[in-house]
């Protein structure tokens, strides 16, 4: 069962992370497209600064699951890169049970219910523009929920490699 969830997980994780990557592109296009009303034609648009900082944001937040599947949050390999691969792992399972998994949970119970008082209220942004933002916030929860699985997930592939070494 836990291979099922990590698999389901891990693949899950993958295809969002790869999907959200070409975030980038609206992103450019947007920027672009500012800078050439700006510096062009001397008129920028009201909307365009904000709308690359909730892009950005998501291109960010929805990529946070990825770089962890991979590997790729920075670490600080002072012990673990002068220790044997399974007190390694046993570090690693510690500390995620003792910090990650605490810390993001609360983190993805908090953001969900601002989350869903934002949505409830159907928020605003306070700009003369006034987006909605609640759909931010719930994406921004999704992707604290997506963190939190794909740690679980780690959790139990560091797990596994400790009872079944290769």
């Amino acid at each position: 069962m836990a291979n099922a969830f990590r698999s389901f997980v891990d693949g899950f994780v993958d295809r969002q992370g790869r999907l959200c990557a070409l975030l980038i592109l609206p992103l450019s296009a947007v920027v672009i497209y500012e800078v050439i009303m700006r510096y062009l034609f001397n008129a920028p648009t009201i909307w365009g600064f904000e709308m690359t900082t909730f892009l950005y944001g998501l291109h960010y937040m929805l990529g946070l699951a990825y770089t962890e599947l991979h590997g790729g949050h920075v670490k600080v390999d002072i012990l673990t890169a002068r220790i044997k691969k399974k007190t390694a792992t046993v570090f690693a399972i510690v500390t995620n049970v003792a910090i990650f998994l605490p810390v993001m949970s609360l983190l993805t119970y908090w953001t969900w219910a601002f989350a869903i008082k934002s949505t409830q209220m159907l928020e605003k942004n306070a700009t003369s523009w006034a987006p909605p933002i609640w759909p931010i916030k719930l994406l921004m929860a999704f992707s604290f929920t997506l963190l939190l699985l794909q740690g679980l997930s780690n959790l139990l592939r560091n797990i596994s490699s400790l009872k079944n070494p290769s």
